[in-house]
This record gives structure tokens, C-alpha cells and sequence, in this order.
């Protein structure tokens, strides 16, 4: 008998030692990812001893480089020379900027994630998909962020330290890519040339539908780049972020970049926003564009519309982790959303699927339909394209839709003039406000002082009138209050529910949430009719009828 159970208590040792291994195989993984990660931080450089002038409300300068807080609401960045020089003047002009945008991208984050364990499996995930980050960011670059990072604050520590942040930081545009069923990432653009502009020059417009709340878009930056190597370019971003979205160097290169459907990243490369920094900072052609988007290893897929005053026309550089195309168009104008038109993707399983389920052919069809009306356009014209809030053929979709090319949630929208070096600026809220335009040649040119404005107000496009702003933010706080009551299973008083079905009844989205509270509510007769009537709106992706439909078969 002691035999035997010597014998079982050998095994359960082993099984129990087995068990355990198991159990800390992710924490060893963390650790060798954590003391073997290599973000390669820059070495030998020291902070300049220099103070920052404040110059009356709105004017912040740091030697010869300058911020301010354009009437517009839009801060305006002027910074130069070598690449830690930019870095550290960036940082020292923004520091409460940086700040403050951390915390918006902390708080953002828990909101979505609420659950802590969670957050430390995206933090593993992060870690292990950004775990040799730094090779596939050059030199230059990697300089440029750790000059941000040193005025970043220690309060956010418990992520990473401030050079990592920033590093990882740059990265989250292409992790957003990988979660677009969570509608963090949506863009539409288009460009047009020759005799589809009423100048016969080249005219882009986009809108940059990244969304992480509408916080996160409250401090947008105006950077008006001069590097020591490669071409004077302006761009618009968020604070700390020194990768491009959309930008105009002094050659009339623009450049504009689009999600297309990927898979989660899982090792490292080069970061979009990153390689498109490259491209506006040393390309003045859709040629040199296409060989340095070549010679980098992407996260995600990506498409590029590259417009280019030299080449007289634009073209979309589609990208994948595993090959890289170009796009072009017989006719005079190009238009790019969420998915790739070339022959090199068309029997892509990824891009078949994006073109089936989601709502990007659809917003293609919409430009294209508006461009047709309108050509030959002007940047007046493309801002109203860019504003336009309806579906095809003019049809009432609903305040929000994912369908439409202005889903009220854009972090910025821009048009370029690449022949006159002009760009327009969105200002808030969303594409309603006012287009602000700045002249590149003079800025460029140092004619411009930024102890003043630096816009030119003769040029600007007056704020959009006709849409009920003060209705659309109500709807939003509703929707966040809706299903905050869902989740906790809380009664919503007649008068709120009658408010919130009144202020938006085209939407799904709206009938589909009202569903949702009767369903909490235990009442699935009226949750029924809600899911039904749901399903005869315009719903923009495949997975969210099915999901409605699941809804409604769940309770059969």
C-alpha cells in the first residue's frame, strides 16, 4: 500500500510541476520578450539648454522654432535642423500637449478594455508584435522620437518608459487596422487633375476617420517641417506623433493613407505612418514614392494615394505585408477608401472578403458618384464631397453611418492644391467647421510670421451651416448613455427613449440599440420589432446585419 502511494504521489508531483510549467510559460514568454526587446533608443545626445518664451496667449517659441494656437483652434508647429534637434524641440514646445494626449489614449483604452487582466494581455500582445520595433524605424526617425520623448512624462511609466511609449505609439494607427470591425479605422479619398479640375492642376481631398473618441482629436497639429536632409513638408497629426497621415512637401507631393483589410500583426515592421513620413520627406514623385514604399516591410496593409504636382496626377500605392502594388487610372481622377482596386490583390482572400462584407465599395461608389456630378472640381467642391452625410442616390442613411463619407467622428479632413502648394484644414467640430487654408510657398519661403496668423483668410472655406451639430452631439451622449443603462440593465425614462428614436430614425444603429434595452428589459415582443425594423435601414457592414439577425434568432 505504500508503494502504491509513493507511486501516485510521485505522479501527482509531476502532473502538479507539469501544471505549473504550463501555467508560467506566458509569464517566462513575457519576460524574454520584455528583457530581449530592442527598441534600439538613440545614444549621445544631450538636451539643449534652452528655455521656452511664451510669447502673450497663444505663441510658444524654443529658439527659432515655434508653437501657437491658431484662432482656428489648430496648433500650428514650425520646427527644423537634425533629426534629435526637431525631436526635442517638438517635445519641449508640446509637453503639456504630450501629456494630455496620453492620458486621453489611456483613458480611451480602458474604456474600451475595462478589464485590467485584459490590458495586460495587450500589453503582452503589443510587446510581442512590437518586439524589435526599432530596426525596422531608421536612424533618423528613431532620433527624431526620442528628442519627443524626453519631455514626455514619468506618469505613464506603468505602460512602458517614455521612448518605448513613443515608439509603441506609433505603431497604434496600424493596430487599429487589425480592429476595424471596431470602426477605429475608416478613410475615404479622392483626387482629380487635368480636365477634372477647374484649374487643370491637381486637386486630393481626404478624410481621416481614425477614431478613438472624440477626445483624442481635440489638439491637432499643424507641423511645418524643415530637416536638415530631404524636403520641406507640412502634415496633420496629434500630438507626439512625428509619422505622417496626410501631408504636402515644397514639391507638391501629397500624401494620403487608407486601411485596407488585415490580419492582427504578429512580429514587427516598418509602421505606416513611418514609411509615409519617408516618402513626404524624400520623394517628389509618384516613381520615388513607390521605390521607398518597396523597400519597407509593413505591419498591415495599407493603400497610399500619392499625388504629385511633377507627375501632373496621383496614383494609390497598395501595400500588404506581402507585396506591394501600384494603381493607376486612364481617366483624370483616382479615388481610394478601404479596400484595393489592382489587378496584383484582385484574387486576394483578404481583399475579396473586405469587398463583400464592408462598407468601402459602397463610400467608393458614393465619391465617385458625387465627383461625376460636380466635375470639374475645385477645393470647394472637394471639401462638400468630403462634408456629404447621405448614401447613394442622395438617400437619408442616418447622422453617424459608417456608409457615409462624413461619419461625424473624423480626427481631420484635408484638401491639397499640390500646383500652388495651398492645403486646407478642417476645424471642429468634425468637417462642419471651417477649412482653413495655408499657403505653403510662403510659408516655406519664411515670409509667414508665426506672431500672427499664418492662414490666409481670403482663401478659407466658410463652416457648413446646414448640419444640426448640437443634434449630433446630443445622439452621440445618448448612444453612450444608452448603452451604459444596457449593460446595467437600467430602466430609461418614455421621454429619453421617444428623444433618442426622433433625433436619428434613419440609422439602424438607433433601432438596433433601442432593441438592445427592451431586450434588457426582458420585453422581447418590442425588442423584436426594434431588431426588425433595424434590419430595413442602411447598415453598412455584413457583420452587422448578421449580428442584428443573430439577435432576433435568439430569441426564437
Amino acid at each position: 500500500m505504500s508503494k502504491i502511494l509513493k507511486r501516485f504521489g510521485k505522479i501527482g508531483l509531476i502532473i502538479g510541476c507539469l501544471i505549473l510549467a504550463v501555467a508560467l510559460i506566458p509569464f517566462i514568454a513575457f519576460v524574454y520578450l520584455y528583457l530581449t526587446a530592442d527598441f534600439k533608443k538613440p545614444v549621445g545626445f544631450e538636451p539643449v539648454d534652452k528655455q521656452i518664451e511664451k510669447i502673450g496667449d497663444s505663441l510658444r517659441a524654443y529658439g527659432t522654432d515655434t508653437l501657437r494656437l491658431g484662432s482656428s483652434g489648430l496648433w500650428e508647429m514650425k520646427i527644423g535642423g537634425s533629426p534629435f534637434e526637431r525631436g526635442e524641440a517638438y517635445g519641449k514646445l508640446a509637453q503639456d500637449l504630450l501629456y494630455e494626449q496620453e492620458q486621453i489614449f489611456v483613458d480611451q483604452i480602458r474604456t474600451f478594455v475595462p478589464s485590467e487582466s485584459y490590458l495586460k494581455f495587450l500589453r503582452y500582445l503589443t510587446l510581442m508584435f512590437n518586439h524589435s520595433l526599432g530596426k525596422y524605424i531608421g536612424e533618423e526617425f528613431r532620433e527624431e522620437i526620442y528628442g519627443v520623448s524626453l519631455s514626455c512624462s514619468d506618469d505613464f511609466n506603468f505602460v512602458c518608459e517614455p521612448y518605448e511609449r513613443q515608439m509603441n505609439y506609433h505603431s497604434a494607427h496600424d493596430i487599429g487596422h487589425a480592429m476595424q470591425d471596431y470602426m477605429l479605422v475608416g478613410c475615404s479619398s479622392f483626387a482629380a487633375w487635368d480636365t477634372c479640375s477647374t484649374s487643370g492642376g491637381l486637386i486630393v481631398g481626404r478624410n481621416f476617420d481614425f477614431y478613438i473618441g472624440d477626445d483624442f482629436a481635440r489638439n491637432r497639429v499643424v507641423v511645418f517641417c524643415t530637416p536638415d536632409n530631404g524636403y520641406r513638408f507640412a502634415s496633420i497629426s496629434w500630438p507626439g506623433m512625428i509619422g505622417v497621415m496626410s501631408g504636402m512637401n515644397e514639391t507638391g507631393l501629397t500624401v494620403t493613407i487608407n486601411a485596407a483589410k488585415s490580419d492582427m500583426p504578429t512580429s514587427s515592421a516598418t509602421p505606416i505612418s513611418i514609411l509615409t513620413r519617408e516618402i513626404l520627406q524624400y520623394a517628389s514623385t509618384i516613381d520615388e514614392a513607390f521605390a521607398i514604399s518597396n523597400r519597407h516591410k509593413t505591419f498591415v496593409s495599407e493603400s497610399i494615394l500619392i499625388g504629385s504636382a511633377a507627375d501632373g496626377c496621383a496614383a494609390v500605392i497598395e501595400k500588404s505585408p506581402e507585396k506591394t502594388a501600384l494603381f493607376t487610372t486612364d481617366s483624370s481622377f483616382i479615388i481610394s477608401t478601404n479596400h484595393y482596386q489592382s489587378d496584383a490583390f484582385a484574387d486576394d482572400p483578404r481583399n475579396v472578403e473586405n469587398i463583400a462584407t464592408s462598407d468601402s465599395p459602397y463610400r467608393l461608389k458614393r465619391i465617385s458618384q458625387l465627383l461625376h456630378r460636380k466635375f470639374p472640381i475645385d477645393a470647394a467642391d472637394a471639401v462638400s464631397i468630403l462634408r456629404d452625410h447621405k448614401g447613394l442616390n442622395d438617400s437619408v442613411i442616418g447622422w453617424t453611418n459608417e456608409a457615409a463619407l462624413n461619419q461625424f467622428i473624423g480626427h481631420h479632413s484635408v484638401v491639397f492644391d499640390a500646383n500652388r502648394l495651398i492645403m486646407w484644414v478642417s476645424t471642429s467640430p468634425w468637417q462642419a467647421g471651417q477649412y482653413v487654408a495655408y499657403d505653403l510657398a510662403k510659408i516655406f519661403s519664411g515670409q509667414t510670421s508665426f506672431a500672427s496668423e499664418i492662414t490666409d483668410s481670403q482663401l478659407s472655406i466658410p463652416a457648413d451651416t446646414t448640419v444640426p451639430i448640437d443634434d449630433i452631439f446630443r445622439i452621440k451622449r445618448l448612444t453612450h448613455e444608452f448603452r451604459a443603462a444596457i449593460a446595467q440593465a437600467q430602466t430609461i425614462g418614455n421621454a429619453k427613449l421617444h428623444e433618442f428614436e426622433q433625433l436619428n430614425p434613419e440609422l439602424f444603429a438607433t433601432h438596433e440599440i433601442l432593441g438592445d434595452y427592451y431586450h434588457s428589459q426582458s420585453d422581447a415582443a418590442t425588442a423584436r420589432q426594434y431588431w426588425e425594423k433595424a434590419l430595413q435601414k442602411s447598415i453598412p457592414k455584413q457583420s452587422e446585419r448578421e449580428r442584428i439577425r443573430k439577435k432576433i434568432s435568439e430569441l426564437d
